[in-house]
């Protein structure tokens, strides 16, 4: 094979190289999962593959649906849909027979029985032929791997070579190499305390003889026999064509017909029938057209739970991790679905410095599940059969079977991926992550204002302090103005965004009251000073709710019509046709920008005061407030600085304020009426701004 190097630790974003040791079933799917998501797989497999055992499997719903994913369907090479189950005891009386068709209508993949060397051939197949523009994946046999090193994602192969990639998959099933370079992975599987004789015999000759046809008259149907310390379980694969058995028996009665617990040794079927001597003498006669060379023992093993199944930039899948006693028929799915989890942590584009961290996101994502179905898998082998009947085995099915790997570590990912962004916005809908909005981009990173472009109109008028006063967050403490002056001073100001990131390069405009020289007294007696908001109307949903729920600003939604000529600037805002508000600056003249100084306004506010109120749901909940807080908005913090290009004034500025009534505004009246009722003494000065850099206000936070 010749030496291969690592290809570093670079977080270039290339596909990855993975290395997968074992090419059973679950090594092979995930071989095939990563890549079709584009990574260079190499799978090790340390047989020739030229023994594999005959006989047949469950490949349950949550299997099923992750093969049919990556594009295999078992019904096209012969898989049985699995229809009936029918429970004997041991002499044979029947105890129960369920129609399983109805029940697999409620699972969205179909439930089928299969030849695990078909579905073991096909998986070859499949890794080793071209796919979606991606190349055939190098699978090695007769490749045994004596050690790995998590840390440099390497294996060091029986002959020496040192193959090195990104990520080493440990799927070389129970009897692990992989295992021992994870912490706590010098475990030994033991004996269970049982062993299964397992064999294929052609259906025909069971449907030949008068005396075994009934046991296998239905199509699709799965049988157990139960005794007190033993069972048979049969159920056909190969189109019907052939029943798979597996005798489970103590191991003593067989002990002297195994080799340790190895697949595949030879076993006297005459043993067999001596061991389940008690059982019907039908069952027996279907037992005993096994032909005695292809009965094997298999002696079932169990193990302890390893602590964890990752180490650096290896991890573990299938036995190699959680041997499966067979009672639930769900060995090789688990496998299947820890095969489909490492597929989707280890995406395209997969860093490798995060590599560590993703595969602890899979042993998070899988561990739990895997044991237990394995805890099941104990529970259901158990020999007492009373406590059987009190198993709900319909909850151990739904568990079981209403699951899907694939969409389930999809989403654990995001989960993971949002919880690596430092500082992130959420707000409602939060099912689907962290909101892209002008402080931060899907991927939780800040935004850049700084090409974002901003024209500012707005009129300055005194007015009464008491009416703005009134205006104050009502039964409030700690809201005062500056100066005891009877009069104040206000100014509505209206702002053209444009060219904004967040907002694909459009923007929008909006339109508030600020009350200039107003103060918040802090609890600790310390003072902020700035303008006070006590509405602001902009024309577009996702700034409106961006700030009300992320910065705590009282928005709402109304038009807001700008019609700029070479020397007026005039503003129309309305609701659904209904105007509420004009606006209009004459006779503007340009001057030097480097002249201005000062806030929005080009006063001396330090920044914005508003007031974030967010009720509690629930009509119990009438009047009490979830969260409520003064929130504080500084100028000094505004990033970017907006930057004035061109300012032009006038002396010639007016506004009308038209309340209407509560026909023509139904969710606004109450507040237009409000600012009608603020008098105009006289206006002080006007004008529009236009410049570069529009800030985030990510800087806008609770005042104490």
């Amino acid at each position: 094979m010749g030496d291969a190097t690592s290809n570093g630790l670079s977080d270039d974003k290339r596909p990855l190289k993975i290395i997968i040791v074992g090419g059973g079933i679950g090594g092979l799917t995930a071989a095939i999962g990563l890549r079709k998501q584009g990574h260079d797989v190499h799978v090790f497999e340390q047989s020739r593959l030229a023994t594999e055992m005959g006989a047949a499997m469950h490949l349950a719903p949550n299997a099923n649906g992750i093969l049919r994913r990556l594009g295999l369907f078992a019904e096209n090479f012969g898989a049985n849909l699995m229809r009936r189950l029918t429970e004997y005891s041991a002499g044979g009386e029947k105890l129960r027979s369920m129609d399983s068709t109805e029940p697999n209508k409620r699972w969205q993949h179909p439930w089928h029985l299969v030849h695990r060397v078909e579905l073991h051939n096909q998986l070859k197949t499949l890794a080793t032929t071209a796919q979606d523009g991606n190349p055939p994946i190098e699978f090695k046999t007769a490749t045994r791997v004596i050690s790995v090193d998590p840390t440099n994602a390497s294996v060091v192969l029986q002959d020496g070579t040192i193959f090195s990639g990104d990520v080493v998959i440990g799927a070389d099933g129970v009897h692990s190499v992989t295992r021992k370079a994870v912490p706590g992975g010098h475990l030994e599987a033991f004996s269970s305390g049982k062993s299964a004789f397992r064999f294929l015999v052609p259906k025909q000759a069971a449907l030949d003889d008068p005396i075994t046809a009934d046991l296998v008259k239905h199509d699709c149907e799965l049988c157990i026999w139960y005794g007190i310390d033993r069972r048979v379980v049969m159920y056909p694969t190969s189109n019907n064509t052939l029943l798979n058995f597996v005798a489970i028996h103590p191991e003593s009665e067989s002990a002297d017909e195994t080799d340790g617990d190895t697949w595949g040794k030879t076993s006297n079927s005459q043993r067999m029938l001596h061991i389940f001597s008690s059982f019907d003498p039908a069952l027996l006669k279907l037992l005993d057209k096994a032909d005695p060379k292809s009965v094997n023992v298999w002696n079932l093993l169990d193990m302890d739970r390893m602590p964890k199944w990752n180490e650096g930039r290896l991890a573990l899948l299938g036995d190699a991790a959680h041997p499966f006693l067979p009672h639930q028929g769900q060995g090789a799915g688990v496998a299947i679905e820890d095969a489909a989890s490492l597929s989707v942590v280890l995406p395209s584009g997969t860093p490798v410095s995060e590599i560590p961290g993703r595969l602890e996101l899979y042993n998070k994502i899988r561990y739990e599940r895997a044991h237990q179905i394995q805890d099941f898998s104990r529970v259901i082998g158990q020999d007492k059969t009373e406590d059987r009947k009190s198993l709900d085995m319909m909850a151990f099915t739904n568990y079981n079977f209403g699951h899907d790997e694939w969409d389930n570590s999809t989403q654990k990912l995001r989960e993971w991926s949002w919880s690596r962004i430092p500082n992130t916005y959420w707000r409602m809908p939060i099912a689907f992550g962290p909101m892209p909005g002008p402080r931060q981009t899907h991927f939780g990173l800040p935004r850049n204002g700084t090409k974002s472009t901003f024209i500012t109109a707005s009129i300055k008028f005194k007015t009464s302090r008491t009416v703005l006063q009134n205006l104050f967050p009502p039964s409030r403490s700690g809201w005062r103005f500056t100066a005891p002056d009877t009069v104040a001073y206000a100014s509505f100001s209206q702002t053209t965004l444009n060219k904004m990131e967040w907002l694909g390069g459009s923007g929008y405009n909006h339109i508030g009251l600020y009350v200039h020289g107003v103060e918040y007294v802090k609890k600790d007696g310390s003072v902020a000073k700035g303008a006070y908001l006590p509405i602001l109307f902009e024309s577009l949903t996702d700034p409106i709710v961006s700030g009300r729920e992320e910065l705590g600003m009282p928005k709402l939604y109304a038009s807001i019509d700008v019609y700029r000529r070479e020397k007026s600037y005039r503003i129309r805002t309305g609701w659904q046709g209904a105007f509420w508000g004009n606006f209009l600056l004459e006779d503007l003249v340009e001057t030097d920008p480097s002249t201005e100084l000062g806030g929005i306004t080009g006063d001396s506010d330090d920044g914005i005061l508003a007031y974030k109120y967010i009720p509690k749901a629930g009509r119990v909940n009438k009047g009490i407030a979830a969260e409520e807080h003064v929130t504080f908005d500084p100028f000094s913090e505004a990033d970017p600085k907006p930057r004035p290009q061109k300012i032009f004034k006038t002396t010639k500025a007016s506004f009308e304020i038209d309340p209407l009534n509560w026909e023509q505004l139904p969710t606004l009246h109450h507040v237009i009426s409000r600012l009608a009722e603020v008098p105009v003494y006289e206006i002080v000065g006007a004008k529009v701004v236009e410049g570069e850099g529009v800030p985030d206000v990510s800087g806008a936070r609770p005042i104490e």
